[in-house]
């Protein structure tokens, strides 16, 4: 028995995958299970969850695969030495010591596996063969875009699989910090008032609001193409120090644009033109980089995989550019995923590995749960077809939370740990935003619909399972669900298939016979600041704490 655990720990987005003799058994993000959003904790509960899915202990575990190599940071240091002013030596120092705190941690997992080999992998190479094995293809150009992985924050890759179930990469070029997109984003999403590596996404639904031109100057001085790819300048985006008590923008930055928004403050055009700019000279950079990544390897498709992919609009232009035939984005581009990666990574040596390619629920299902901590809460009997059931509560205007099966990878509800909405209802995305999500009324709810009906409602030319893309919309969509049709004109479609999940399908057919409509709004099991629910409790607090009307939990429909 080969039994390969692959983990992101110690980090964001904490995280588990067990292969065993090549297949996988499963993968969760830690905060599924301990309602921790973004955890940086050793994913304990994850990694227990796994070992028991497989009935193994942990010395029965092999190879024990970590998502960063430690000795990488060191290699930044003499270059952060040669960055002029009073940064060169505390980014030095910041980087020796990640180093010296990762060798640690990997010294931490020899012990909690006492009979297991911990190999260690660099970061990006982990995203890129995660990636790329979630494609299934047989080859492919892999475009990976983040913040930092070692020194590395942008890589080209060509992806082959050499034999069945034996994905491999080869990086053709990269890009080094400072040159970093996920940097410069989350520095800007800071400055606006939001979490940096957590609300990039709300500066994103912000930008359609606002007016590029104003700050289009600045932001392409900011991050100038480069024949390679791109830059940062250092007078408007300062170098990275690994620690949070250095500032990543220049009074010179802040003087051109704004004061730094507090996060209850309100929010302004100046903060809607920024976000515009921002994401416009993002779009720019990533249509940059994509063709280079199609002249260097001559492929025809492209995985797309870090923390900018998660940029939605960002692939929809990649897509509407026509540079490849195809391109894929994986459930988990973010680091969470790149637990996956690090398992291929030290398993495929061993045998071929199974069960990565377009998997996306993964992670724990649960049967039994228990209402009695929640006496507001009251159970009734479905009689019945379960679809028809809700298509008709939907159908009434009811929001839904649904709550089956195996829990999803990666930061999308695709239908598993789910909100789902009428778009026909008047005055839906307010109610959704104000009562139930708890977050900014300009936050655009995405639309789910049947794969062999997409075409009717997005143009998008392609099948989109992960909810990782945006599409225009066709005048269908425009004159019936305009409720999911963001500012700009599009939406972050997810196309579903009869096979990949049977009762979400079901519902959408079921919900089109009512209204004529084959789309639902799908938005994520939680509110804002709480991570997607993975276990019945955490549904059940959402359903007791938010404006939900009610849970279908595994077929029990709960409400208050």
């Amino acid at each position: 028995m080969i039994a390969t655990v692959g983990l992101c720990s110690f980090t964001h987005d904490s995280a588990a995958a067990l292969f065993l003799d090549g297949d996988l058994v499963g993968f969760v993000e830690e905060e599924r299970l301990s309602g921790i959003k973004h955890t940086r904790a050793y994913p304990e509960q994850a990694v227990r969850w796994l070992l028991g899915e497989a009935g193994i202990c942990a010395d029965q575990v092999s190879t024990v695969a970590y998502n960063f190599r430690g000795l990488g940071y060191f290699a930044a240091i003499p270059s952060a030495l040669g960055v002029p002013g009073e940064r060169a030596v505390p980014r030095a120092a910041s980087f020796a010591k990640v180093g010296v705190r990762t060798l640690r941690r990997t010294a931490d997992l020899a012990r909690r596996f006492p009979k297991a080999r911990v190999r260690s992998f660099t970061h990006h190479h982990t995203h890129q063969l995660y990636a790329f094995a979630a494609s299934g293809w047989e080859r492919s150009a892999v475009l990976i875009v983040d913040s930092l992985g070692e020194t590395q924050t942008t890589t080209i890759a060509l992806g082959r699989q050499l034999q069945p179930g034996r994905p491999a990469v080869r990086t053709v070029h990269a890009l080094h910090d400072p040159a970093s997109l996920g940097y410069a984003y989350g520095a800007i999403t800071e400055h606006l008032g939001w979490r940096r590596g957590d609300e990039e996404g709300t500066v994103m639904a912000l930008a359609a609001l606002g007016d590029p031109a104003r700050f289009r100057p600045l932001l392409t001085r900011a991050i100038p193409l480069t024949g390679h790819g791109f830059t940062l300048d250092p007078s408007l985006i300062l170098p990275r120090v690994l620690s949070s008590r250095y500032g990543r923008l220049s009074p010179r930055f802040v003087a051109a644009t704004c004061p730094p928004r507090d996060a209850q403050a309100p929010v302004e055009q100046v903060h809607r033109d920024l976000a515009a700019a921002l994401q416009e000279r993002t779009e720019t950079v990533m249509l940059h980089l994509a063709r280079r990544a199609r002249e260097l390897t001559g492929c025809s498709r492209l995985c797309v995989g870090g923390g900018v992919a998660t940029n939605c609009v960002s692939i929809g232009r990649i897509i509407q550019a026509g540079i490849f035939d195809e391109v894929f984005v994986p459930p988990a581009p973010g680091d969470a995923g790149t637990a996956i990666g690090a398992a291929i990574a030290a398993h495929r040596a061993e045998s071929a590995v199974t069960g990565v390619a377009g998997a996306c629920y993964l992670g724990p299902r649960f049967s039994a749960f228990d209402l009695s901590a929640w006496p507001e809460l009251v159970e009734r009997r479905i009689d019945g077809d379960v679809p028809e059931f809700l298509a008709g509560e939907l159908a009434k205007g009811r929001i839904v939370g649904l709550f089956q099966g195996r829990v999803e990878a990666g930061p999308r509800a695709l239908g598993n740990r789910s909100i789902l909405a009428s778009p026909l209802q008047d005055g839906v995305v307010q109610r959704l935003n104000a009562t139930v999500k708890f977050r900014e009324p300009f936050r655009p709810f995405a639309p789910v619909v049947p794969v062999e009906r997409a075409g009717e409602y997005f143009t998008l030319g392609q099948e989109a399972p992960f909810m990782s893309m945006a599409s225009p919309v066709t005048e269908l969509a425009r004159q019936h669900i305009p409720a999911v049709v963001h500012a700009n004109g599009t939406a972050r479609v997810q196309t579903v298939a009869k096979d990949a999940n049977p009762f979400l399908h079901a519902v959408l057919e079921a919900f089109a016979r009512r209204t004529g409509v084959p789309v639902l709004i799908n938005t994520s099991l939680n509110i804002k600041g709480k991570p997607i629910c993975g276990t019945p409790a955490m549904a059940l607090d959402c359903l007791a704490g938010s404006g939900l009307d009610a849970l279908l939990l595994e077929g029990r429909w709960i409400t208050k």
